[in-house]
């Protein structure tokens, strides 16, 4: 993991094409905002795994063997 102090106003660039940009500072908590473009996807970590978690279920042996039943 790469760790790296910025403050209010300064960005850091991941790739050429996306850019991370601090926008608030108040109390423990950071606002960010992250300029990417629309191919690139962004989700909250607990959003991402949620995402992952129901894309497992959807996959699991019972879902795999009703859709060869479709056919």
């Amino acid at each position: 993991m790469l760790a790296l102090t910025r403050k209010k106003g300064e960005s850091l660039m991941i790739n050429n094409n996306t850019e991370v940009t601090i926008l608030e500072v108040r109390g423990d908590q950071v606002k960010i905002g992250i300029a990417a473009p629309k191919e690139v996807p962004v989700y909250r970590k607990e959003v991402y795994l949620q995402i992952q978690e129901e894309n497992k279920e959807s996959m699991s042996a019972d879902s795999l063997e009703a859709l060869k039943n479709l056919f």
